[in-house]
């Protein structure tokens, strides 16, 4: 068992080039906003950064509830409260209570880590109290696709394929996996730096899926025959769903801007025809971008009626406001550099907010600590 900080300690502190080549070992360069594009917007605005320390109204850390993981990639929520992560590269599936107690649950042997590929996200079963389900996106030596595996007490078992054939690449593969309020399966997928396959119908690559819990295209999709929902996405990373419903998404940029966009059944989000906003009616636009060095955004929650948006290579933690009729507005960052790259955030059933680092990645500058869940009060 992995050291982690006393509960008492967190108590007492909880009451008191690319945006892709983030994500690649290649160095990039800065990038500044474009003077001769009017059409594009200028990258979103903080209202003041912060650590998160003082003044009222602002989220707190209460620091790291276990420590020492291998690039924890996915958490999800099991109905007694306890977390369920996924390491990226070794492969393990893991039991984390709010208490700080870590057990390994299993492994998916079949995940094979190269690049940004590996063991990603995870989702528990809606029904999880009757069929004891957990859902993984996971990339093979073949393809990406979606497991299944019940748990028995402490002990995962043989995962059953749900839905495969989804194109793998050494770099964006997508891997964000959550129920929606409807009680299916969203399922992000990268274009696998093929941005063309991102505009074809029939790839199942730069895409987000809608299926039902056994993998079929679920009721409702554009084409009932395919588990497309929307399309034209470069890289999605992040899913979340506000108080009225709504389907946001987090989504890394190329060069320029990354992405919050809303997302509409049936949709077209632009790429490679467009990134940002200027697209034109045939597209939809995002509701709020940022420069490459501030975000390339990773996991979204939604939390104490905001979005909340982690940065991988911007190093903080985004709130964002959302209106009643579903405008995002008012981006304002937290913990700048206090922990590193931030990769998954989650909203506990208490309604705190847990945090991954990334720093074991290659790509970041690990503590001996790392990697870290860090518990933050919204």
């Amino acid at each position: 068992m992995r050291s982690r900080l006393a509960l008492t300690s967190l108590v007492l502190t909880l009451g008191a080039t690319t945006a892709c080549a983030e994500e690649s070992a290649d160095p990039v360069p800065s990038t500044t906003q474009p003077t001769d594009l009017p059409s594009e917007p200028a990258p979103s605005e903080s209202e003041g950064e912060s650590n998160g320390s003082t003044g009222n109204g602002e989220p707190k850390a209460a620091g790291a509830l276990v420590d020492q993981l291998e690039v924890p990639w996915g958490l999800d929520f099991l109905p007694d409260g306890a977390a369920v992560v996924t390491e990226r590269m070794s492969g393990r599936v893991l039991h984390v209570t709010p208490e700080g107690t870590l057990d390994e649950l299993g492994a998916i042997t079949a995940a094979v880590p190269e690049g940004e590929a590996g063991l990603l996200g995870v989702a528990v079963s809606p029904t999880f109290d009757t069929d004891r389900t957990l859902f993984f996106y996971l990339t093979t030596g073949t393809d990406n696709r979606v497991l299944s595996a019940e748990l028995d007490g402490m002990d995962l078992g043989e995962p059953t394929v749900v839905l495969d054939g989804i194109p793998r690449g050494f770099i964006h593969d997508g891997g964000r996996i959550a129920f929606g309020p409807d009680g299916y399966l969203y399922v992000s997928t990268g274009e696998t730096g093929d941005p063309e396959l991102a505009q074809d119908p029939g790839s199942l690559a730069g895409k987000i899926l809608r299926i039902t819990p056994e993998g079929a295209p679920a009721p409702g999709n554009p084409d009932p025959d395919s588990p497309v929902w929307s399309l034209g996405h470069r890289n999605v990373q992040g899913l979340a769903w506000d108080d009225e419903g709504r389907l946001w998404a987090s989504e890394f940029g190329d060069s320029t801007w990354d992405e919050l966009n809303l997302i509409e059944k049936g949709s077209n989000y632009g790429w490679p025809e467009v990134e940002g906003t200027g697209g034109g009616t045939e597209f939809i636009d995002p509701q709020l971008v940022w420069s490459v060095e501030e975000a390339s955004p990773s996991g979204l929650a939604w939390a104490d009626g905001h979005l909340w948006m982690a940065g991988l290579r911007g190093q903080r933690l985004w709130r964002i406001a959302v209106s009643a009729n579903g405008k995002a507005s008012r981006p304002t960052a937290y913990f700048t550099e206090d922990y590193g790259r931030l990769r998954t955030v989650t909203t506990s059933p208490d309604g705190t907010i847990w945090m991954t680092t990334s720093n074991q990645d290659g790509r970041g500058d690990p503590t001996p600590a790392d990697d870290r869940i860090i518990l933050i009060q919204p």
